[in-house]
């Protein structure tokens, strides 16, 4: 078997964003593209070498192929051994559980998370270092940097095995291990959670359903759910990954997971309802007639910890991103541990999770997660849930509301302005950026504003300083209003608008959260001109 040096030239931006490099599916099947990226990889990760790399994706179009040809490539640059899902499969979570448990040097995880799969959907690609979490901006910047001086790569000629059953596979001088993509990852969630406290939950008749929305946590969630904790068969829907997620958009909110929402309100709905997004770190909660945003699902699971086997000696702190709600600063204040605040992107996480200092992290963006993994985990939140609720025997509604009396409510509201005009979206946030020095001390009806900037990070933990990470207007009742560029779409651009109030009167914890916040929401147009600017009258999502 020999091994080939393919002349190449490089492509034009080729910079992973806040997680790894997505593109549309037709970008990526261009000669070279992928392979440029990757051998970008291999150049700037020398610990590969001779070492042991994850590989696996969430099952979208091109994945097969794709894991066909890191494969080639890695046997190709003194890779030792790759472990790889069967079929190529493996939840992001799932990559970050087998680096960890395997000591591997890194993985490469394929997915574009909750974009749209398909041939004419998205792609993406993300490098994972040796703590099992998304690659700091020093590596993703080193690969970026590498993609646009590349004149080759290296791949064997000789095809890659079929990897559809689990065994050890040759490659050239490449060990490769093909595992069971669920085995590992369950493992460890029976090692977190009560099992058999979950288990008395369902044959004491509970329900519930989850909705696997043809994405990677399907298979996972019947392995765990179905067949180890016993739910009845059918309590996962959609739980058949498919390379175009049944047509489907993999983002568990209010809008795309519309069939688990619409079981959830309609006649006598199930206990719970959860679903998972197209690479399986994300999650949504719902209950009967309550809907629990990401930002209060952090908070009730970092208050209700100690319930859980894997927590119950308590958590270190709690690191939310900036436009997560206060919700769980609260909670950290009770406790009396720390609460950082980070830019959005979980690999800002990494650093207080290796260094001891938080147990347990939040996005705003369904992401929720804790230092078992160096990934968000969306089945690990629902298991979370289910102990939870196992142990307290309330429902969610129930359980919501004696949080919020506690500790008061953060009505908090994302919504999203997608596909939007790029030079649109740029010229409102140039403009915003333009008016911020004016805006500290300016009233706004019966709000003044007290802070107005674009949110910075210092990393307490390696020094490193991240800047442009959003506007926030700050007002003197505590409300805030912020403002951000998304970094996970492939066209157009995304314009998120998060609007946040905090109410402590307990006859005032029960309203609408669209109501509560109207003149807020109003106020947001008016600061930032979005309907003026962009022609958009409404958001394409809220939630």
């Amino acid at each position: 078997m020999g091994v080939a040096d393919r002349k190449t030239s490089p492509f034009e931006g080729q910079q992973p964003g806040t997680s790894g490099l997505r593109k549309k599916v037709t970008v990526f099947q261009q000669p070279n593209y992928l392979e440029n990226f990757v051998q970008a990889i291999f150049d700037s990760a020398p610990e590969l070498k001779g070492a042991l790399l994850v590989v696996g994706g969430d099952g979208r179009f091109h994945n097969e192929q794709a894991v066909a040809t890191i494969l080639r490539m890695a046997a190709a640059n003194n890779v030792a051994k790759v472990m790889v899902g069967r079929k190529g499969l493996l939840s992001t979570p799932a990559v970050s559980c087998l680096i960890r448990k395997y000591q591997a040097a890194g993985g490469i995880v394929l997915s574009a998370s909750h974009n749209p799969g398909g041939p004419d959907g998205d792609f993406g690609i993300k490098f994972n270092i040796a703590n099992g979490g998304p690659a700091p901006t020093s590596v993703t910047e080193a690969i970026f940097q590498r993609t646009k001086t590349i004149s080759r790569y290296r791949i064997v000629d000789e095809d890659a095995p079929d990897i559809s059953t689990p065994g050890s596979y040759r490659l050239g001088n490449l060990d490769i291990e093909v595992v069971d993509p669920v085995a590992d990852y369950a493992e460890l969630m029976e090692r977190i959670f009560d099992f058999t406290a979950i288990r008395a939950l369902f044959a004491g008749g509970f329900r519930m359903v989850f909705d696997g929305m043809h994405a990677i946590t399907g298979p996972y969630a019947r392995e765990i759910l179905e067949n180890r904790l016993g739910a009845p068969a059918g309590t996962v829907i959609n739980g058949e990954p498919l390379p175009d997620f049944g047509q489907g958009h993999p983002d568990p909110n209010l809008v795309y997971a519309a069939e688990l929402v619409a079981l959830m309100r309609g006649e006598n709905p199930p206990d719970l309802g959860a679903a998972s997004d197209g690479d399986g770190d994300r999650n949504m909660i719902l209950g009967p007639g309550a809907f629990v945003t990401p930002s209060d699902s952090l908070a009730v699971l970092a208050a209700n910890a100690t319930l859980v086997p894997g927590y119950r000696q308590g958590i270190k702190g709690i690191a939310r991103s900036m436009p997560t709600s206060g919700a769980a600063d609260r909670v950290a204040e009770h406790l009396g541990i720390p609460c950082y605040e980070t830019p959005t992107g979980w690999k800002f996480f990494g650093n207080l999770l290796d260094a001891g200092k938080v147990t347990m992290c939040g996005e705003e963006s369904f992401g929720t997660g804790s230092d078992h993994v160096r990934e968000k985990d969306g089945v690990w939140a629902v298991l979370f849930w289910l102990n939870i609720l196992a142990a307290r025997r309330q429902p969610v509604a129930g359980l919501l509301a004696d949080h919020w009396t506690q500790y008061g409510r953060n009505y908090y509201s994302r919504h999203d302005y997608e596909g939007l005009d790029t030079i649109a979206a740029s010229r409102l946030m140039l403009r915003l950026k333009g008016e911020l020095p004016g805006l500290p001390g300016k009233s706004f009806g019966r709000r003044k504003v007290t802070l107005a900037d674009d949110f910075s990070y210092l990393d307490p933990i390696d020094h490193s300083t991240t800047t442009g990470q959003g506007i926030r207007v700050r007002f003197d009742d505590g409300s805030r209003i912020v403002f951000r560029l998304s970094g996970t779409g492939t066209e157009g651009a995304t314009l998120r608008v998060y609007i946040e109030r905090y109410e402590a009167d307990p006859d005032k914890l029960g309203q609408d959260t669209q109501e509560a916040l109207a003149d807020l929401i109003a106020l947001a147009d008016n600061i930032a001109g979005i309907r003026s600017i962009t022609g958009r009258e409404t958001p394409t999502v809220i939630t």
